[in-house]
């Protein structure tokens, strides 16, 4: 089962292997969302989104939709690297 952004509870980990096309793809990856880095979830608003995460130093939120575009492996997982 893939694992995305979108889908990490608060305090989970996971390291990014690809990210999905759309609009926003670019801007993500200038943000740092790029095949590799380890990215952690650290919290949401109220509301439920914006979610705040983790990456390279950096926290950076995201509504679901974008973070839906990030797909991950958790730490130990093999992947092959497309």
């Amino acid at each position: 089962m893939d694992l995305t952004l979108s889908g990490l509870a608060e305090g989970e980990r996971g390291i990014i292997y690809e990210l999905e096309g759309g609009s926003a793809r670019d801007r993500l990856m200038d943000l740092g969302f790029t095949p590799g880095a380890q990215v952690m979830c650290l919290f949401s608003a109220p509301s439920g989104e914006p979610r705040a995460y983790l990456i390279r130093g950096a926290v950076i939120a995201l509504r679901r939709r974008d973070a839906g575009s990030i797909r991950l492996r958790r730490d130990g997982e093999d992947r092959v690297w497309a």
